[in-house]
C-alpha cells in the first residue's frame, strides 16, 4: 500500500479522487458528517482527513490550516496518493459593497498576491480554476437558491495587514493596493485559492473554491460571534453537488 505521506499522514487508498479542502480542522468533522460512511483517516498537526462515500463514489475532507505554504503541502500529497479533484470550502472577507455577509462566491481566478506559488511558476502564470468544476459549483448554489457570487478572488499571506492598514507602517501602500483591487472587480480576499489552482494547472489536476463571506469592507475585525451562528453547511453542500455532477477526472 505504500508508506504514508509525512504530514497528512494518509497512503493510497485512504483518500477519494475528490478531496475538500476546509482550512479549519475544527470544520472537518462536521463536513464528514454530510457523507455517508464517514471514517477518520488521519490527524497530525493541522491536516485532519475524513474519508466517506457520495452516491457511490470516496470523497475525503482534509483540513489545510491557514494559508498558502501548508495547503501546498495538503495538495502535493493527497495528489501523490491518488487524489485529481480538490476544492477549497473556506470563509472569506469581501472587498465589494455588493458581496455581502453570509453571501458565497466561486472562484473563477485568483490574483496570487502570496508567496508560495511563485516557487512553482512565474507571476505571469495565471491562477484559474477549473471550468467545468466553477460552472458546476455556480450552478449548484443557483438552483439551491443561494446569493452567490462569481468571480477573481485575491490570496495573501497578512490577515491583519488588511484588517488594521491604518495602523501599519506601509499604510499608503496597503490602502492604495485596497483600492486598486475593489476598482479591479476582485470580489474577495482569501489565503488559498491561488495555490490550489496554480498547483492544479500545473499537475494537470481540477481545482476549485467556493467561498462564504464572513467580513464586509471596511470591518476591522472578524465578529467570532457572528461567524460561529453562521451556518457554512450551503457552501459544503455546493461543493458536494458539483462532485456528484462531475466525472472523475483522469489521475
Amino acid at each position: 500500500m505504500g508508506e504514508p505521506q509525512y504530514h497528512i499522514r494518509s497512503k493510497p487508498g485512504d483518500v477519494g479522487e475528490a478531496v475538500l479542502l476546509p482550512g479549519d480542522p475544527g470544520r472537518v468533522e462536521s463536513i464528514a458528517r454530510l457523507l455517508d460512511h464517514p471514517r477518520l483517516i488521519a490527524n497530525n498537526r493541522e491536516y485532519i482527513t475524513y474519508t466517506g462515500d457520495l452516491g457511490g463514489r470516496t470523497v475525503s475532507v482534509c483540513s489545510t490550516g491557514i494559508g498558502s505554504p501548508s495547503t501546498a503541502i495538503a495538495v502535493e500529497e493527497l495528489a501523490a496518493i491518488g487524489a485529481t479533484t480538490f476544492i477549497r470550502v473556506g470563509t472569506t472577507g469581501s472587498i465589494q459593497a455588493d458581496v455581502g455577509f453570509g453571501d458565497l462566491v466561486v472562484a473563477t481566478a485568483a490574483v496570487r498576491d502570496e508567496g508560495t506559488t511563485p516557487g512553482y511558476a512565474p507571476l505571469a502564470y495565471p491562477a484559474v480554476a477549473d471550468f467545468e468544476l466553477a460552472q458546476a459549483m455556480l450552478g449548484a448554489a443557483r438552483r439551491m437558491n443561494h446569493r452567490v457570487h462569481a468571480g477573481i478572488v485575491r490570496s495573501h499571506d497578512s490577515l491583519y495587514t488588511d484588517l488594521h492598514a491604518p495602523a501599519m507602517p506601509r499604510r499608503e501602500e496597503l490602502e492604495q493596493a485596497l483600492r486598486v483591487w475593489q476598482r479591479s472587480r476582485v470580489l474577495c480576499n482569501d489565503m488559498e485559492s491561488s495555490t490550489i489552482f496554480v498547483l492544479c494547472a500545473l499537475r494537470q489536476l481540477r481545482g476549485g473554491s467556493v467561498l462564504t463571506v464572513v467580513n464586509e469592507p471596511g470591518e476591522e475585525n472578524i465578529d467570532p460571534k457572528r461567524v460561529a451562528a453562521l451556518d457554512l453547511t450551503p457552501m459544503f453542500q455546493v461543493a458536494l453537488a458539483a462532485i456528484g455532477q462531475l466525472a472523475p477526472a483522469e489521475a
